[in-house]
């Protein structure tokens, strides 16, 4: 059976949409949880894929949160052996970090829904059927990064430029969430409560209508981007 490895930083950010993709391709699921986890007992070449999910934390918080070296340590070794991995959004920062780009503050917090802006690459990629339907995406995060070397620029935002990147067929990173679903974002909103009462301009009640309104129209769109990626890499 082919192995998905999901690596998760907080209980409720999880693979979501992706989960359902998977299993449906016949992938066994299994999660490694990060700030308790032993990286170096974590075989980062035999799963068929790995998953690296959000969180909030920064990359560059290594002092804070010392697993954070071993995981990108673990990061850099998979791509450097052009294996599938894909990075949702702390997962999509840690990969351009392992890629050896640098990751910052981005001086504004972006969270809520919100459309990309697509590069013409997007139109050949994964990403095809989101950039055709221009739908929003759900946003969340405070940190951005620079283009890695080698890497290819899919979309992003005039807050955070590069939002979707890609490398060769087998790395996919998306700063942006595609996998959460609307009931999963309830528990969002209870986890991350004090980041949304320090942020001005948003609210539960304006995510959650936001959420509603975007999220059903999102979901197929969604699952048609997995399935590209994952056929895109051979699996």
């Amino acid at each position: 059976m082919k192995t998905a490895l999901a690596i998760r930083h907080v209980p409720f950010e999880d693979l979501g949409i992706l989960g359902g993709v998977l299993e449906g391709r016949g992938f066994s699921i299994s999660y490694v949880e990060a700030p308790s986890a032993d990286f170096s007992a974590v075989d980062a070449l035999s799963p068929e894929i790995v998953v690296v999910l959000g969180g909030p934390i920064g990359v560059y918080e290594e002092q804070a949160y010392p697993f954070l070296t071993q995981e990108i340590a673990l990061i850099e070794k998979r791509l450097a052996q052009k294996r599938p991995t894909l990075g949702i959004c702390l997962g999509c920062q840690l990969m351009a970090r392992a890629l050896g780009a640098p990751v910052y503050p981005s001086g504004t917090k972006e969270i809520g829904w919100g459309p990309l802006r697509f590069s013409d690459a997007a139109a050949n990629s994964c990403l095809a059927p989101l950039a055709e339907r221009q739908s929003p995406v759900l946003h969340w995060h405070g940190d951005t990064f620079d283009l890695p070397e080698g890497a290819i620029h899919l979309a992003g935002t005039d807050a955070c430029p590069n939002q979707a990147i890609s490398l060769g067929k087998f790395a996919l990173a998306l700063q942006f969430h595609l996998e959460a679903t609307e009931q999963a974002l309830e528990a969002w909103f209870v986890g991350h409560a004090c980041e949304i009462a320090a942020t001005p301009g948003i609210s539960t009640e304006i995510l959650r209508a936001d959420t509603h309104q975007w999220s059903g129209h999102l979901e197929p769109t969604a699952k048609k981007v997995f399935d590209l990626w994952i056929d895109g890499t051979g699996l």
